[in-house]
């Protein structure tokens, strides 16, 4: 396929069915924390430094997997009503040109505050153990941001969104693994 974009609000499990993915098909995980926590032992989130490299890392990352004919699983979070955030994700998908199918990722938010606290995600992101601090986050994004496309919505994530094939999956009540098989089978039906 090419490129496939995990997207969906924090905790929502965009790196465990990524993971799940990529277990199971030729795919690679890269997923947004992989240039955060590296990030974070040199730099405070958000500096100028911080975000100049995170953009880079990724772009250039993305850019090298295309051209070396990788797939690719990406995960990120998206304000759907960010111009600057929609036009990110396009140049980060570039590459990739029309080899580009997404995947929303949806589910309540106690499930993800629940999921906020896993051993998994604990371990693989660093930034995410003060779990009053990242509850915290979980909730304030959640009030300031639209983080799911919505039909019938004229806004940036929905416009960029709508130039490639997508699936949206509800996965509040589903294993990574169950979410997985589902994106493969739909994959294999593009």
């Amino acid at each position: 396929m090419g490129l496939l974009l995990i997207l969906g609000p924090p905790a929502v499990g965009k790196m465990t069915v990524g993971r799940a993915v990529a277990e199971r098909s030729p795919y690679r995980l890269f997923h947004n924390h992989h240039t955060i926590e590296m990030l974070l032992d040199v730099f405070d989130y958000g500096t100028p430094p911080f975000q100049t490299l995170n953009g880079e890392f990724r772009r250039r990352l993305i850019e090298e997997a295309a051209a070396d004919g990788t797939d690719l699983v990406f995960t990120f979070v998206m304000g759907m009503d960010e111009q600057a955030e929609a036009d990110y994700l396009e140049r980060l998908a570039a590459p990739y040109g029309d080899r580009v199918a997404v995947v929303e990722l949806v589910a309540d938010l106690d499930t993800r505050l629940a999921r906020n606290r896993t051993e998994h995600r604990l371990a693989e992101k660093k930034s995410k153990r003060d779990v009053e601090w990242s509850d915290g986050n979980v909730r304030q994004l959640e009030a300031d941001y639209r983080m799911t496309s919505e039909p019938g919505t004229d806004a940036p994530g929905e416009r960029l969104l709508a130039r490639w094939p997508r699936l949206l999956v509800d996965n509040t009540d589903l294993s990574a693994d169950e979410v997985a098989q589902q994106i493969l089978d739909w994959l294999g039906e593009l």
